[in-house]
């Protein structure tokens, strides 16, 4: 079965190059790499987006530079607009995860439009597109900045990609009961040993709080063994 091609970031007049970069770093963060810019305010390449992008390199190398939204998104079968608001345009509205599903299913491709920092996405951007994306916000503090933005969209694309997930490490198997309980009678003897265990009548209460305390974790058997050699070295410290 055919898969769709991952999703064009589309960068309307944005106008600083360190928000680029930012952006940029975004998308590669989640498997991301083509980046289109309409109309950048200070021109393409910027220097100030390099170090902003923190590595990400390989998009700012590929990034292409369009007149128009409509150029931009010329060989893309479904176009989305990310903006707070309708503005008067009768589109329908996604969510970013309902979006990022579609993307995954549009095999003729598909473009996000961001706006400029400032103003956000004008109607005449927003009615190239067929969908708007609108992230759940606080309605009293709506305001994300460009690379956020990018990021929401492009981690709820990953979601569905075939992205390498961090490298799991095997745990060691809990400790037998045996194990512990030799471990916590060690601990016993040298703390009786050493007058812990005062008065004689909170003696049972003591050791019910030790062995719980001791019992919570879920030691392994290495753990288990490691606090043993703990224990007897306190109780027999080398000659030095």
């Amino acid at each position: 079965m055919a898969e769709a091609p991952p999703p064009a970031i589309i960068l309307v007049r944005p106008q600083l190059g360190e928000n680029i970069g930012k952006a940029a770093r975004a998308m590669l963060n989640f498997g991301l790499t083509d980046l289109r810019l309409v109309s950048p305010r200070d021109g393409w390449p910027n220097p100030d987006a390099g170090p902003a992008a923190s590595g990400a390199d390989i998009v700012l190398q590929r990034a292409r530079v369009y007149d128009s939204v409509a150029e931009a998104t010329a060989d893309r079968a479904h176009v989305f607009a990310t903006t707070v608001r309708k503005r008067g345009v009768t589109k329908p509205v996604m969510t970013p995860e309902q979006a990022a599903a579609t993307v995954r299913s549009e095999l003729g491709g598909s473009a996000i439009l961001f706006g400029p920092e400032r103003s956000g996405l004008e109607t005449d951007d927003v009615a190239v597109a067929r969908t708007i994306v609108t992230v759940p916000i606080n309605p009293e503090f709506g305001s994300l900045n460009l690379a956020q933005a990018v990021i929401l969209i492009a981690y709820e694309w990953s979601k569905g990609a075939a992205l390498a997930s961090p490298p799991a490490t095997d745990l060691d198997p809990p400790a037998p009961q045996g194990e512990l309980d030799g471990m916590i009678a060690q601990m016993e003897g040298m703390l009786e040993e050493a007058g812990f265990f005062f008065p004689p009548d909170r003696t049972p209460t003591t050791k019910r709080t030790l062995r719980s305390m001791l019992t919570k974790p879920g030691w392994s058997a290495q753990e288990v063994r490691t606090m043993r050699g703990v224990l007897s070295a306190f109780a027999k410290p080398r000659q030095r």
